[in-house]
């Protein structure tokens, strides 16, 4: 066996949440070049729908599903088309998110309650759901998309979103703490912590704030459009098979200062 054969996902399912755009559409065009068949999901399911189309057209497996992370039944739905349509679930990407940008001191309490709903009770329920059907078929791997703003405070001025980093910092844990008890079953849970990357949720932090954003990170530049994608194929694949609980910053090293 090659070293490049420990990444091959030829023959894997891959679902991805919010993977039809930004750092989802990113992992999946990943995942689809290393040979695996990828289900998109996301709430708005026409972005999905035209990433499958290219995909296909590409020649590669993909499916687009409407995803809504707050609804259990859309979830367990998801799981169940995806098996339907290809057999099994290999891989699991937990990237869907959101935000809402507000002072700590003013952040309406349904602000706070749809970023938690979305981002860390979505998270657990998508993870609960597939992991039962990787404990049926005896392995699996799930990777979240956690924050660099999980893993430490942000000034105001850079990034007013105190729900944000909360819920990415239960992300955090709940990698850690689900790869100790899925162990047992095979199943790999891991996660990566992207710093800044120009995708629509960050838009607007970056047009007031990319100079400062830049000038923090010591490779003095943003992630980019393949940055994400070697770190996400790591931890999908047989190279990473003695990797679990673990959370990867991808941030330009941004975190080591």
């Amino acid at each position: 066996m090659s070293v490049f054969d420990l990444f091959d996902l030829t023959g894997k399912v891959a679902v991805i949440t919010g993977g039809g755009r930004g750092l989802g559409a990113q992992i999946a065009q990943a995942y689809a070049e290393a040979g695996a068949k990828v289900v998109l999901c996301s709430r708005k399911v026409a972005n999905c729908e035209h990433l499958a189309s290219q995909l296909v057209q590409a020649g590669k497996d993909a499916l687009a599903l409407e995803l809504n992370l707050t609804n259990p039944n859309s979830i367990q739905s998801v799981v169940d088309e995806s098996i339907q349509k290809f057999g099994k679930i290999d891989i699991l990407v937990n990237n869907a998110g959101a935000s809402w940008g507000a002072p700590a001191l003013d952040m309406p309490y349904e602000a706070w309650q749809k970023v938690i709903q979305t981002n860390l009770t979505g998270t657990f329920l998508m993870s609960q759901a597939t992991a039962r059907h990787m404990k049926e078929q005896g392995r699996g791997k799930i990777l979240n998309i956690a924050s660099t703003a999980g893993l430490s405070g942000t000034p105001p001025e850079v990034l007013d979103a105190v729900g944000y980093n909360a819920s990415k910092g239960g992300v955090v844990m709940l990698t850690k703490d689900l790869a100790v008890k899925w162990a047992r079953y095979n199943i790999y849970v891991n996660a990566i912590a992207p710093g800044f990357f120009p995708t629509k949720m960050t838009k607007d932090v970056l047009q007031a704030n990319q100079e400062a954003i830049i000038n923090a990170v010591p490779l003095r530049r943003l992630g980019g459009e393949r940055d994400l994608q070697g770190a996400a194929l790591y931890f999908a694949s047989a190279a990473s098979d003695y990797t679990t609980g673990q959370v990867l910053s991808v941030d330009g090293g941004a975190l080591a200062q």
